[in-house]
Formats: C-alpha cells, sequence, structure tokens
C-alpha cells in the first residue's frame, strides 16, 4: 500500500516537472499542438479508488498544473471533468468478471482495444473541456475543435510512448 502512494506521488512529480519544464514550452504547429501528459498519473491511478478520492486528485493535480501555467481554475476544471468520466467510463469498459484489485491502467495489462478507448476518450474529454474554457466562446467552434483534436492525439502518442517504455505485463500494480 506504501509502495503504491509513494509510486503515485513520484509520478505526479516527474510528470508535473516534464510538463512544467518542458512540454509547456513546445510549439508545435503555431500553438495547435499543445501536448498535456501530465494527464497520464490520472489515467494510471488505481480502478478502485473511490470516487471522492478520483475528483479530489484530480482538482489537486490541476490546480497545481494551474498554479504553474498561470491559469486560474483552468486545468482544474479539465481534470475534475475527465475524472468524472473516469469514472463512469471504467464501469462501461469493466469486463464481465470485473475488475482484479489492485490493477492499474496500463497498456500491457488491460490491452491495446481497452487501453485506446479508455485512454483515447479521456484525453479528448480533457482537451475538449480545456480548449473551449480557454477561448470562452464557441463562435470558432471548428478551430477550437481541431485545435483540441491535435492536441489530444499528441497528447495520446506521448501516453503510448511512455506507456512503451515504461510498462511491463508483470509491473501493472504500481
Amino acid at each position: 500500500m506504501i509502495a503504491t502512494v509513494l509510486a503515485n506521488i513520484l509520478r505526479l512529480v516527474l510528470l508535473i516537472l516534464l510538463q512544467v519544464l518542458v512540454l509547456d514550452h513546445l510549439d508545435i504547429a503555431n500553438g495547435y499542438m499543445v501536448p498535456y501528459l501530465y494527464v497520464l498519473f490520472l489515467l494510471m491511478l488505481p480502478i478502485e479508488l473511490p470516487a471522492w478520492a478520483q475528483l479530489t486528485l484530480g482538482a489537486f493535480t490541476g490546480l497545481v498544473m494551474d498554479h504553474f501555467s498561470s491559469t486560474p481554475g483552468m486545468h482544474m476544471s479539465a481534470c475534475v471533468v475527465l475524472m468524472f468520466a473516469r469514472i463512469h467510463l471504467v464501469r462501461l469498459l469493466a469486463p464481465r468478471e470485473g475488475y482484479e484489485f489492485g490493477v492499474r491502467p496500463t497498456l500491457p495489462r488491460m490491452g491495446f482495444a481497452w487501453y485506446f478507448t479508455y485512454t483515447g476518450v479521456l484525453i479528448l474529454v480533457h482537451h475538449l473541456w480545456l480548449f473551449f474554457i480557454e477561448v470562452h466562446r464557441f463562435d470558432g467552434f471548428f478551430t477550437t475543435f481541431f485545435r483540441a483534436l491535435l492536441s489530444a492525439l499528441f497528447t495520446f502518442a506521448l501516453c503510448l510512448l511512455a506507456q512503451f517504455l515504461t510498462s511491463s505485463p508483470d509491473r501493472g500494480r504500481r
């Protein structure tokens, strides 16, 4: 239990540092592709985590990102929406026999189809919410939607890369 908590804290710190020190300074396609890899922390939380804890961790993660990005409440609201969607999506994607206790949703452990659906939907929800909150209007709907979609695809590719580099089938519990 302590090892799981420490592994998650370390993962959060490393992903926030990577986001703030490296990824936030990238300018890809004139700002149309903005990777937000820090969401991988939220996506890799254990499945059996209670809903209140998921929403609280989402709010805390977003608050930390808002602090470093000077975006009051934008990342926090997007992370809470992501975690709310995660609660329902995990139930929707649950196998017939249920999830094994203590399993993190990783690519090797859950399979490509499950992980693709889980990660793709949640990253897209996060990015759509974040980008539409950022512009505060719908008059440039297609431009904002296209920007969110490209950024979500880039973030998804980085999440897949991180999974391939760090996960193995026997390490799916931390």
